[in-house]
């Protein structure tokens, strides 16, 4: 794959999404050297990188890693960001100043004007920032994007997106309850599915925000080649009845009433994110503007009443029912079938 061995730094390694970081940096055949936290449950790492330094004061994280660029004992190649939303910006502008190159989880940055200023950074220092945008290394989004290329061009799909992954009352009292840190649900967890459906269906054309909650928001969406409603929730009483205290996770995406097949082939996606990045096909600041502007309009935007082009579900919560989620047949080949909402 390649010559050599990098060496990595990690920021945020006491967080839900370091380990797969971890993982990636091992699994790629590369060294993790440093690791930074405010907490100090990181365990984890003796399994993973038993030498790895560790800090829970960021200043002497700062301090080693700019020794160790500065010595003839070795070289510190790459910053991993794994920290809570708030601080990628400053976190990523700290390892650009190390004279490192920077793989930073997503939301990236909240606005396009914090993601400009990144821009400049890296013109400035001459080092690269990488996000993860893992789901287009998926097999089956990688199929979807292939076939809605070859398709008709004058025909737009219509697209149902669900994603309910219950939390418990824990959440709202951490970093990702605080709208001023995680950004709200929408961005910290919708920004994983709008970089998706920007990449199968292009560019975005019109939005439209039905609901906006602290642990729950909906709206709808139109690219090049979609129209979408979208659903997120972190409440399990949004979870489809037959599912109920049995599953605490909900995903669905239907095209055309046609469910996508998506339930697996997701162990792997941050060492595939991170082969690609170390091999010169990273993602960097460009591919993500889209998905960034997109989170940073939704929070923005007025809550309107919804009507045709709202989701199904919607109009179940306006009951306070449980809902039954309609019966869709599987994939097989997408092809245009319906078309439910109108073209603003």
């Amino acid at each position: 794959m390649r010559n050599y061995m990098k060496n990595f730094a990690l920021i945020g390694a006491a967080g839900y999404v370091a380990p797969r970081h971890m993982h990636a940096i091992r699994n790629t055949g590369n060294n993790l050297i440093a690791a930074y936290d405010i907490n100090d449950s990181v365990g984890i790492i003796d399994g993973i990188a038993p030498d790895c330094e560790f800090f829970t004061a960021f200043e002497h994280f700062y301090d080693f890693a700019w020794r160790h660029k500065s010595s003839n004992s070795g070289t510190l190649n790459y910053i991993s960001v794994c920290s809570p939303n708030y601080l990628h910006h400053a976190h990523i502008a700290a390892g650009l100043r190390l004279d490192c190159d920077v793989i930073c989880e997503k939301p990236l940055v909240p606005n396009i004007e914090l993601l400009n200023d990144l821009v400049e950074m890296e013109r400035e220092t001459g080092r690269h920032v990488f996000n993860i945008l893992q789901l287009r290394h998926h097999k089956t989004i990688l199929e979807l994007k292939e076939k809605i290329a070859m398709s008709d061009r004058s025909r737009k799909f219509d697209v149902d997106l669900t994603y309910i992954t219950s939390r418990g009352k824990w959440y709202m009292q951490s970093w990702k309850g605080d709208p001023k840190k995680s950004f709200g649900i929408a961005t910290n967890i919708g920004v994983h599915f709008f970089d998706m459906l920007h990449f199968v269906f292009g560019e975005l054309q019109n939005i439209a925000v039905h609901l906006s909650e602290e642990s729950k928001a909906a709206g709808y969406l139109e690219y090049e080649r979609a129209r979408v409603r979208w659903f997120l929730s972190i409440d399990a009483r949004d979870l489809p009845c037959d599912i109920q205290g049995k599953k605490s996770t909900f995903r669905s995406i239907t095209i055309n009433n046609q469910e996508l097949e998506f339930s697996d082939g997701f162990s792997d996606l941050h060492t595939e994110s991170y082969a690609a990045i170390l091999n010169g096909k990273g993602y960097g600041l460009e591919d993500a503007r889209h998905c960034i502007e997109t989170v940073s309009i939704i929070r923005t935007a007025n809550v309107r009443g919804h009507g045709v082009d709202a989701h199904p579900y919607l109009s179940e919560l306006a009951r306070d029912n449980c809902y039954q989620y309609p019966q869709v047949v599987q994939d097989e080949g997408i092809t245009p079938q319906r078309h439910i909402l109108q073209s603003y």
